[in-house]
Order: structure tokens, then sequence, then C-alpha cells
């Protein structure tokens, strides 16, 4: 069974993408020691290149050792060991598709107790209501500590290449750090980086350039955007028009499109405004606002588990399906979808009405699968929700100390010199 799913894609870089089904970034929290990926890791991106994605796209890669979205979070920069990297970059090309890594800076959101730094373009904190607490109060960045963070997204990209990886994604989205700067919500600055779109599109502009001149012409760059954040009077569907307007003349080869934060989490169907509530393909309706003037291919991500959906949103004028959850349950999803099948298992629904809780819940099954497949067994879609967070929480406790040490003595001269920028 043919079809343009399975249709092969050019990019603006020159790479060829097998077909039109990418992997889609879900944070693993499997770093090995040192925050570096491991034989798990490896173990993980073999199965998923084997199930016939044209495109596998890794969760985050940190940009900023004392800036991580959890403490089991592997970090790439400039006095990170590479073959472990290469090793991971060839465990995700061993099918034939292609690697992509995705660089990301979680400013604000940072767990209460991590060490390190907890930045954003305004001291403005994370509002969960009674799980406010769970995020530490951030500082408001100076000029210094962005330009700093402009280069060590380069550097990061630039690193990826060097191991192998065929391109980088860079995070704008889900509430992250280049996210927070995107937002008249979060973004309260009265210099070059805030007020006005453009000043707050200035620092993801920035790392896009400072990331192609720092890469070669061939490797893949892209950008993962909100198509809006879900809150009122935050980033919206305008607003990523005229984010993708900017992107077109710098080498962008494609723009993924989600939505959501921590604060209104619609990455996972439950945002705060109801506008996400299919289903599946949860942005299509906003993603067919932006395609017919988009002039950069889109990918669409948000809640796809079926081959009819996939070819739906393709239908709309999308370039690239992406695949999360349903490749945690269902990692040779593209395969099946290939040979007429569908997936069989899919992950036990969460129906809490604590939104910010479920949320935590849901991302903790999707890593309960990611952690079984690393290690070689079949998942398990029908664990408890609450379980699986319990398990979360004991592995974050344990990985937290572990990162702890390996940052106050592996990197403690880096630490003492960079809390300045």
């Amino acid at each position: 069974m043919t079809s343009e799913l399975f249709s092969p894609l050019s990019l603006r870089s020159g790479q060829a993408l097998g077909n039109r089904i990418a992997k889609a970034a879900m944070e693993e929290n499997l770093a090995d020691e040192g925050q570096l990926p491991g034989r798990h890791l490896l173990e993980l991106y073999r199965r998923w290149a084997a199930g016939g994605t044209g495109l596998l796209i890794t969760g985050n890669v940190m940009v900023h050792a004392e800036a991580l979205t959890g403490p089991a979070g592997v970090v790439l920069d400039e006095a990170a060991p590479l073959e472990p990297f290469a090793e991971w970059a060839k465990a995700g090309k061993s099918g034939g598709g292609a690697m992509w890594m995705q660089i990301n800076h979680p400013g604000r959101q940072v767990q209460t107790g991590m060490p390190g730094v907890v930045w954003g373009p305004s001291a403005v904190g994370v509002e969960l209501g009674r799980h406010s607490s769970r995020f530490g109060r951030p500082l408001a960045m100076t000029p210094e500590q962005i330009d700093a963070t402009v280069k060590r997204f380069a550097v990061t990209a630039r690193r990826a290449e060097e191991a192998g990886f065929d391109g980088v994604e860079i995070h704008a989205a889900h509430g992250y750090l280049v996210s927070q700067f995107l937002s008249p919500l979060v973004n309260k600055r009265t210099d070059a980086w805030g007020g006005s779109l453009e000043n707050r599109a200035r620092l993801l502009l920035d790392i896009v350039r400072a990331v192609r001149a720092a890469v070669s012409p061939s490797f893949g760059v892209g950008v993962k955007l909100n198509s809006a954040d879900f809150q009122r009077g935050g980033f919206d569907t305008d607003d990523a028009r005229q984010v993708i307007e900017m992107l077109a003349p710098l080498g962008v080869d494609l723009v993924e499109l989600s939505g959501g934060s921590y604060e209104s989490p619609a990455m996972t169907g439950r945002a705060a405004d109801e506008r996400t509530q299919a289903r599946e393909a949860y942005f299509l309706d906003l993603a067919k606002d932006l395609v017919e003037a988009s002039p950069l291919p889109l990918m669409l991500t948000g809640g796809i588990t079926r081959r009819e959906t996939a070819e739906k949103v393709l239908d709309s004028g999308v370039a690239l399906v992406g695949v999360g959850t349903a490749l945690s349950v269902t990692p040779d999803l593209p395969d099946r979808w290939r040979n007429g099948r569908e997936a069989d298992r899919h992950l036990r629904p969460v129906s809490w009405s604590d939104k910010a809780l479920a949320s935590a819940a849901s991302m903790a099954q999707v890593r309960h699968q990611m952690r079984r497949i690393a290690h070689g067994q079949a998942p398990r879609p029908g664990t408890h929700p609450a379980r699986a967070l319990l398990c979360e929480q004991g592995r974050q406790r344990r990985a937290l100390r572990r990162y702890r040490t390996w940052l106050t003595t592996t990197r403690h001269t880096e630490t003492t010199t960079s809390r300045a920028v």
C-alpha cells in the first residue's frame, strides 16, 4: 500500500527524508552517569530506527549543564565527550532514516530543588495553582546571559553534527526558554528582547542564525514552535504565522507545530481553553490556518495514532506527520501503517480533574513505556497512571542526587564561573 505518507520529502538543506513520518521528541530522562547517552538510550533508538520512520528527533538535549528540564537529562556542551553521542547517532540511523537532535534550554521550567540556575526573560514564575511550588522562582536574564545562551545553542548544534547527527531541532515551544521569550505573558521586558513580537522573537532568530553559521549547509535545522500557547493574552496563531515568516530567510528546513506549556498542557490534549479536545491531531485546525501562508514546510505533532489521521494531516498541506506517544507503545507503527495494519495497544487514559497532575501522569506513562523498550521489554500500556507517576518520582529523586554530585564535582569550575553568564 503506497500513499504520500510513504513518499520522500526533500528539505532546503538538500537532505531527503525517506517518508513523511517523524518520531517527534519525547523527553526520555534516560541519561547515564555524566548526563550522557548510554546503552538504554541506544537500545531505545535502535528499536525506533527499525520501525520505519523517515526521521527520528531525540528528546531534549540540554545546551547548559546548569539548566535541565529534569535531573536525568542529557547534556551536550563544549565539555561533554563526543563518543557517546556518536554512538547515539549511529543507533538512530541504523534503520536508514535521519536522526536529528532536539536542543533546548528550560528557562524558568526547572524543578524546585534542582541545582544550577532558573532563568527567564522576566522574573515571572510558573503558575500552576497549588502545584506552583514544583518550579523554582526565575531570575530575569541579563543581556550577557542571553548572548551566552545563544552561543550555547550554536556549540551544541556544531557538536551534534560532529557526532554524526543529521540535524537539530531548536525547541521554541511548550513553555521552555525560547517560548518564554515569545510569550507576552512571561516576557515583560522593556529592552530589545521585549515588547513587540519582533523583539520577543529576537532570541529565537539569533539562535537560528548562530546555529546555521556553526553547521554545514547540508545539516538540517528545524524549529519546534507553538501554534498557540492556549492562554488568554499569550502567544497565538497569528504570532506563529509571523514568526514562521521571520524564520523563512534564515535557512530553516522545517517548523514543527505543537502547542501549550506546563501551565496549559495542550501537548497532552488538556489545554486550559478547551481548544484541543479532538481525540487525535490536537492542533490540526490551527495548522490549517498556518499552512496556506507558510513559506516553510510544516510538521504537525499531537495525538496522532492512526494512519487515517496521518493521511488527513498530509491532506491539509502539512509536509510531515509527527508521532510521539503512539511510538512509545508501538515502536514499529510506521511499518504497520505501510502494511495496512494499526496499533493494537493504546495507553490507559488519564481523566483526572487536576490538569497539572494529569499532565504529569500522562508524561510519566509515556516515559514508563520508553524505559521498558530501552530495557528490551515489551511496552505495558495498561500501567495505572498513578503507579507510573510514583515510580517516576522515585527515579527522579535518585537521578537528582547523581546530577547534583556530577554538577558540583565534575563541573565545579564551570559552575562557579558561569553564574553570571
